[in-house]
């Protein structure tokens, strides 16, 4: 067994049973719904939208607090003293996590980290990735796992589209004048992860299936991909029509296989019911 752990916030969106099997250790981000608050994953996000349309509501979220990593790292340190600890962290321009992370780890000198500058399964794929990389590697030493996975975190590409632009512009994701043009407009805009932030780069029109499309193309210009997989990631109420689409398409455009994931209630709340994200991983050097 290697003696090092790698960590995460769950708003990673990796499933926890699949954390569990890869030995992966998931650090809560926080949703409120009116006057309640929960920890990320804790409810299905279809309940969690249907409470918020109950309470005539939009969720509003909250990045991991110091206490939360202290929790996970203590509890990790007792149960395995001499183990090095690599936080693999949701981008830092979106969220406290980061430095929410390195308070935490003050005075902890066995915890390392760095800044993916991705969100969902963007940072989901470089923390599967790198667990998976350790998993057969357990001899590679923490400098030379965060400089693998820090490579392969530089290489990722990431973009989606948004189910419902309300959402964004509640979480101040979105300006007032952007969110009331493209509704009007009927506009999808493409939202991609560039230098960490959540930036619109192009407008799309029409229904979600020929925009989802769009976005495979748009990002496919991008690089010189890994073809060996695509990484999907839908939230609740996507029609099952785009997600096939998006199958054949991904085929036509050379991938070998794809994955879906599905959102939690952090990366819901930020992009509303019936979004589309894809994740390009491994552009090649």
């Amino acid at each position: 067994m290697s003696d090092i752990v790698i960590v995460a916030e769950s708003g990673s969106d990796i499933p926890a049973s699949e954390a569990a099997e890869l030995g992966i250790e998931l650090v809560p981000m926080h949703v409120s719904i009116g006057d309640a608050t929960i920890d990320d994953g804790s409810l299905d996000p279809a309940e969690m939208l249907e409470q918020c349309r109950q309470l005539g509501v939009l969720p509003r979220t909250s990045g991991c607090m110091p206490i939360d990593f202290q929790r996970v790292f203590d509890r990790i340190h007792e149960q395995r003293p001499e183990a090095k600890i690599l936080y693999i962290a949701y981008s830092a321009v979106t969220t406290c996590s980061y430095e929410s992370a390195r308070t935490a780890a003050e005075g902890r000198d066995y915890v390392y980290s760095f800044d993916t500058t991705h969100v969902t399964i963007g940072q989901g794929f470089v923390v599967r990735e790198t667990a998976l990389y350790l998993r057969e590697h357990p001899e590679v030493s923490i400098e030379e796992l965060m400089a693998w996975s820090e490579d392969l975190a530089s290489r990722m590409r990431m973009g989606f589209i948004p189910g419902d632009l309300g959402y964004l512009r509640a979480g101040g994701r979105l300006s007032n004048a952007a969110f009331l043009g493209a509704t009007l407009l009927r506009i999808k805009p493409i939202i991609e992860l560039i230098d960490g932030k959540l930036t619109a780069t192009k407008k799309l029109r029409g229904k979600m299936e020929a925009c989802a499309l769009g976005l495979m193309d748009h990002m496919a210009l991008q690089g010189d991909y890994d073809t060996s997989v695509i990484y999907f990631v839908r939230s609740s109420g996507l029609p099952l029509s785009v997600q096939q689409a998006a199958e054949k398409h991904a085929r036509e455009l050379g991938f070998e296989s794809f994955r879906w994931y599905d959102t939690q209630n952090v990366i819901t709340s930020h992009c509303g019911p019936g979004s589309f994200a894809v994740a390009f991983p491994g552009i090649r050097k």
